[in-house]
């Protein structure tokens, strides 16, 4: 085999008995290989984040880097660029006050909002989503089984608005939406300034303009397929509510410094 005796004793005497370096990248390959087999969707950062979060083990991000690229550990995510037509004309002449690049100081300043659908279990699903701009953290929501409800967006509505009576009453909240038929409408701008909020519309065609929400209903899609496997779920709702919760609680986020929305404004706000 070519191998000389003193390279090959040495290199059995390392199998045998295994410095404290190799012992340390044995644990850390174990536990990157279970976090990869349980969120598949992300790469060696968010993967390193999560254990640190979950397990307080500490490792740079080089290091978790080299592990990950030693056990062919990569992010079974697929991004797509959105190919889409720009509208010629805005539909409603509606003002878009987050393009002036605001920066939230407390929770409740900025809230975005969207819809996404998706097919689930051979059924077709609409789930609602309000995020709070300050730290990323889905405040309400609602999942109807009905093509185009209007319902769903009234009830996610009606738990933002709970929210806000409870503990921020007089602040001024700024709402984003698109140019939807609901959010366009004239009954729900009126109903706005009742609850201390100005409207904030994006232009038609242009979803880069409520892009935090945009980039939060892909990733929520991945993770729901790829790691959440919701496609197996007896029971779509619960598996929501399960998500919303590890979202808000469990899940780090790059745009928070690796830290969870829940995390983020606990050490950022100060009632």
């Amino acid at each position: 085999m070519k191998v000389n005796r003193s390279g090959f004793y040495k290199w059995l005497n390392r199998r045998s008995n295994p410095s404290q370096r190799e012992i340390n990248r044995m644990a850390a390959c174990n536990e990157f290989s279970l976090y990869h087999d349980k969120y598949p969707s992300h790469g060696y950062r968010w993967l390193n984040a999560k254990i640190r979060l979950d397990r307080g083990t500490i490792y740079s991000d080089n290091y978790a880097h080299n592990i990950c690229k030693f056990l062919g550990i990569k992010s079974d995510s697929k991004h797509f660029k959105r190919q889409g037509k720009k509208a010629n004309r805005e539909l409603k002449n509606f003002p878009n006050y987050i393009l002036a690049e605001l920066n939230p100081l407390r929770p409740f300043q900025v809230v975005v909002t969207d819809m996404t659908a998706f097919w689930a279990n051979k059924h077709y699903y609409e789930l609602t989503l309000f995020m709070d701009l300050f730290n990323n953290e889905v405040i309400a929501y609602h999942l109807s089984n009905k093509k185009g409800d209007p319902s769903s967006y009234h009830i996610a509505m009606a738990n933002l608005l709970t929210q806000k009576n409870k503990k921020y009453t007089d602040l001024e909240m700024i709402l984003h939406s698109d140019q939807g038929s609901v959010y366009c409408s004239k009954r729900f701008n009126e109903s706005l300034y009742l609850y201390n909020i100005t409207h904030s519309v994006s232009k038609p065609g242009t979803p880069t303009e409520n892009g935090a929400m945009e980039a939060i209903n892909g990733w929520i899609k991945e993770e729901l397929f790829i790691d959440f496997k919701i496609n197996d779920s007896d029971n779509i709702s619960k598996s929501i509510e399960d998500y919303i919760y590890y979202f808000n609680n469990e899940r780090p986020q790059s745009a928070l410094n690796y830290l969870t929305p829940i995390q983020f404004k606990d050490s950022n706000y100060i009632k």
